[in-house]
């Protein structure tokens, strides 16, 4: 089969289309011929080995996974003897960051706990858009976040992977919701339901008078005391992602303030979990979220994907079709 393989860290030059052995699944594995995947911030973790602490889960000196990829969508092509929730034909949608990656190709054998059965009103790559992202949204806002009805949610990155998923999560918990995006991508906000929407190129978060019960910081760069300032006295604030200035702060600052104080500012990172897969796919056929997908890209084509999505500019989710 083809495949994107990886020997080194490096720029997304590094990344060979090639020939490999096509995997056999074992008594508990699922073989899925992929139709899509997706990019995600844990590709690029996975790409260059940056952070540095992260080449202790990746490989110190080179990559330990040398098929990246985490999102994939596709058709069960056979299972092992052991596997019960699938069988040949199925289409199913998942994330394999937990057990292996390898979704940069045409096949991929995986335990079945990391599938689910894809949605029914979505199409291979719109489902290929979803695990990663929408459970880092769904996980960061109902499990550490402590999302409610009725709160005030602001989600600073509104307008990318994460943060258009975590729009649509937390509208459908009830939560009044306040995105921060630039000015191009207001439409989109709105789109997806987003009470108010402020343009971070006019107005700062941290300088309104609106306070709020429960803020996401998917990505920028704004130090935590902003953030700090426009949570309420017993707000909390999740960072999913940001620079890495910010991520220190997180780490180092949230748990002080979380302990002398009533406000919680801590980190989070997302878990691979097939009940969330399974609820995500109820809010998904409901019609309560959607993907939004910016660009899709070929198999081959993958470093110019890579290079535009570290661009950091992309309107939702940059998908590859296998």
């Amino acid at each position: 089969m083809r495949a994107i393989v990886t020997t080194k860290y490096g720029p997304p030059d590094v990344l060979e289309l090639t020939d490999v052995e096509k995997p056999i699944p074992l008594d508990n594995q699922v073989l899925v011929k992929i139709h899509a995947s997706s990019l995600n911030f844990g590709n690029l973790v996975l790409l260059r080995g940056e952070p540095f602490l992260a080449r202790f889960a990746f490989g110190l000196f080179k990559p330990k996974y040398t098929i990246p990829g985490g999102d994939v969508s596709g058709v069960v092509e056979a299972v092992g003897k052991a596997v019960t929730q699938f069988q040949p034909g199925d289409e199913v949608f998942g994330d394999l960051s937990g057990c292996g990656w390898g979704g940069f190709a045409e096949y991929v054998a995986v335990p079945e706990s990391a599938l689910a059965i894809k949605p029914t009103n979505l199409s291979f790559e719109e489902a290929a858009a979803v695990p990663m992202a929408g459970v880092t949204a769904l996980q960061s806002l109902r499990d550490k976040g402590k999302i409610q009805s009725g709160q005030k949610v602001l989600i600073n990155g509104a307008s990318g992977g994460v943060g258009t998923f975590a729009v649509q999560i937390a509208k459908s918990f009830g939560a009044e919701v306040t995105g921060v995006c630039s000015t191009r991508n207001l439409d989109i906000l709105k789109s997806l339901g987003a009470d108010y929407c402020l343009d971070y190129t006019k107005e700062k978060f941290s300088q309104t008078k609106t306070s709020y019960d429960l803020i996401l910081g998917v990505n920028g760069h704004q130090p935590i005391s902003d953030y700090k300032r426009a949570l309420s006295p017993n707000g909390t604030f999740v960072h999913v992602g940001g620079s890495g200035a910010q991520m220190f702060q997180a780490m180092v600052q949230g748990p002080f303030v979380s302990m002398t104080g009533k406000q919680k500012l801590g980190t989070f990172l997302q878990r691979a979990n097939q009940k969330d897969l399974l609820f995500l796919k109820e809010l998904l056929e409901a019609g309560k979220v959607k993907p939004v997908i910016d660009r899709s890209y070929k198999l081959s084509e993958l470093p110019e994907a890579f290079r535009y999505f570290e661009e950091g500019h992309a309107q939702g989710k940059v998908v590859i079709t296998v």
